[in-house]
């Protein structure tokens, strides 16, 4: 039996980065542990400085509320998670997970209270434990939804939700071209002229390239409800913001 195939991959192997899929884990770590410096900086310019609202906005929309306890898986700096702390109060709590040692400590200078290193696919977390499962802008780089989506089953209390944020290609032409220009041109380029940074705007290229060979919204809900998660739904902002919400039965 062939496991590669078995494997539910977000995007095909993207040869410009990495060889293959084996390399994957150990490139995208690399890229994203020498840009953490810089990348709580790229996140505010690239969204005009309304991230934070909009991640704020979805954590309550997705039923957040005071007293939960939430995993922020893929949690980088700390973009989620710490609107998720000021939501969930002193009586509840977060935990930052992410793979990246670097991210992880800048998430921890910027206020996140707690964080473990950690894959998606292979959480570091005991079953029925959190009420709440985030993901922001890190489906991308998991290496298979299908498992990542049993995990989040395995660690979610009975009831417990879950929000993943993404980004995902505009339907039309017109605004994949421009979306196109502003994330692997654009972006990019002013991040390398204000950050000098190299590995930053490498990052921000691979983060476009990403986004543009995802697997399509439909895959990804096949993925959430061929796990278990119940109440699997789409909700789509300005045409390129996705959350995606779902829930592990009472």
């Amino acid at each position: 039996m062939d496991l590669e195939k078995e494997r539910l991959a977000p995007h095909p192997v993207l040869p410009e980065y990495y060889a293959d899929e084996k390399a994957r884990r150990q490139r995208v770590d690399e890229m994203f542990d020498s840009s953490a410096k810089h990348y709580r900086w790229i996140v505010n310019v690239m969204s005009f400085g309304s991230g934070t609202y909009y991640r704020r906005t979805a954590l309550l929309r997705a039923g957040l509320t005071p007293g939960m306890k939430v995993l922020d898986v893929g949690a980088g700096t700390g973009v989620v998670s710490l609107p998720a702390q000021e939501i969930v109060g002193s009586e509840g709590l977060v935990v930052a997970v992410d793979p990246s040692k670097g991210m992880l400590s800048e998430a921890t200078k910027l206020g996140v209270k707690q964080a473990i290193m950690g894959l998606g696919e292979k959480l570091p977390i005991e079953s029925n434990t959190f009420d709440f499962v985030t993901m922001g802008y890190a489906l991308r780089h998991v290496a298979d939804l299908e498992m990542l989506f049993s995990e989040y089953m395995r660690v979610l209390k009975p009831g417990g939700k879950i929000l993943l944020l993404e980004i995902s290609r505009p339907a039309s032409k017109p605004g994949l071209a421009a979306l196109k220009f502003y994330m692997k041109i654009v972006v990019p380029t002013i991040t390398k002229i204000a950050r000098r940074s190299s590995e930053a705007q490498e990052l921000m290229r691979y983060y476009w390239d990403t986004i543009e060979h995802c697997v399509p919204p439909e895959t990804i809900l096949a993925a959430m409800e061929s796990s278990g998660l119940s109440k699997s739904e789409r909700q789509v902002t300005m045409g390129i913001f996705s959350e995606y919400r779902g829930c592990k039965s009472a």
